[in-house]
């Protein structure tokens, strides 16, 4: 029998919020679960004890960033109005059918002006600490990984600017031991103070040598800034388009529990920042016994990190960057004793210098390459051959 014209909206009913929530819901679930009391202790420092007008729930904002997450609601805007319509949202907050939920904006200042990124930092610790006793974690093998998240900005609206370059981690610690490894060897050590400026790459560049030197001396480069959001970067990888983002870069144990997060701008590549990540993660889980990370994290920096530590770096085959056409790697020789390379034609390739990378550089008798009946395997130019780079931080 057909019925029509279902329109009970205005029938009053006496019923109670709970009884309105399945009990299988995921928020009950995590109601059952976390004890969100102990909130209260981390940001009772950041609230005045006798004077001000009551403040709205800690707790109640932060669930708010919760159910934001957890249901992918892409702004707080949007969250603060599924929070006032949702039964669900409102037993979760604790709120009545007709109480007023908070302001987006309430939210938004609270996590700006008085929740301080030490507060977040305990909040994160504290939920991994009752993975743990819950006997969840397992951080002796730890993955790390970079995730890049679009930035709300317009990639149109943006200016050219010239920053300090961001020093290497380990520059102090690199110019070491090239220094010792050129004094070794007879040649003078590197001096940044007299560092000649590099020339430009560009043909028609009137800029003086002055300004050359001064630039070098400074260490500024030239990056693409967002107008929008200044704080992103311009991400340019392979096929995908031109993008303002941010990178996540993460470590995660076998269970995909989060160990640890450190956020960039999307231009950073994860090797710059996986000292940041590792440090972080090793200093609150010693008990790391390997690290499992893609070839983008294979740089002799990080395996000498990794290894120096006493643990293992597992992480993807890299293929040998070799000319294309060319002479295979393998075919080019190094002899530990004499401290030279053999090429491909027997050859001997000397000794000449190590440079600022920490590479040292091997070079031929041009004398020798001019008859070489394969030099057009070795090198696309017409004079001395310069294969056989041996990189001196693998070798550590």
């Amino acid at each position: 029998m057909l019925e029509r014209g279902k329109m009970d909206r205005n029938v009053i009913e006496m019923v109670g919020i709970d009884s309105l929530v399945p009990e299988e819901h995921l928020l009950r679930k995590i109601d059952r679960a976390v004890d969100f009391s102990r909130l209260y202790e981390m940001v009772e420092p950041l609230y005045s004890a006798d004077n001000g007008r009551p403040s709205v729930d800690p707790v109640v904002l932060f669930k708010m960033v919760l159910i934001q997450h957890l249901y992918g609601l892409p702004s707080l805007r949007r969250t603060a109005e599924e929070v006032s319509g949702s039964i669900y949202y409102r037993w979760f907050l604790g709120y009545t059918l007709q109480e007023e939920t908070p302001h987006f904006s309430t939210v938004s200042y609270n996590f700006r002006h008085r929740f301080t990124e030490e507060t977040v930092d305990q909040v994160f610790r504290w939920i991994l600490e009752e993975v743990a006793e819950a006997g969840y974690l397992s951080p002796k093998a730890v993955f790390i990984d970079g995730t890049h998240i679009k930035a709300n900005a317009n990639s149109k609206k943006q200016v050219k600017v010239q920053i300090p370059a961001a020093s290497r981690h380990y520059a102090k610690e690199l110019m070491e031991e090239v220094n010792a490894d050129r004094e070794a060897h007879g040649k003078k050590p590197f001096d940044d103070n007299d560092d000649p400026p590099a020339p430009t790459k560009k043909r028609r560049d009137n800029t003086s040598r002055k300004k050359l030197a001064r630039r070098k001396k400074e260490k500024l480069r030239t990056v693409t800034r967002s107008v929008t959001d200044p704080d992103s970067g311009l991400f340019v990888k392979g096929e995908h388009k031109r993008q303002f983002a941010y990178e996540a870069h993460t470590a995660c144990d076998k269970n995909g529990f989060l160990l640890e997060a450190v956020i960039t701008p999307g231009n950073v590549h994860d090797s710059v920042a996986f000292d940041d990540v590792y440090d972080r993660v090793t200093k609150a889980f010693p008990e790391v016994e390997t690290i499992v990370a893609d070839s983008a994290y294979k740089t002799p920096h990080i395996c000498k990190k990794v290894f120096g530590d006493g643990r293992v770096l597992s992480t993807a085959y890299k293929r040998p960057q070799t000319m294309k056409g060319g002479h295979e790697w393998w075919k080019y020789v190094y002899d530990e004793y004499y401290d030279c390379v053999l090429c491909p034609e027997h050859q001997v390739l000397s000794y000449r210098t190590t440079n600022r990378e920490g590479y040292r550089e091997y070079k031929s008798d041009p004398r020798i390459c001019v008859n070489c009946p394969t030099r057009h395997l070795c090198t696309p130019f017409q004079g001395l051959c310069q294969n056989g780079t041996a990189a001196y931080l693998e070798r550590l």
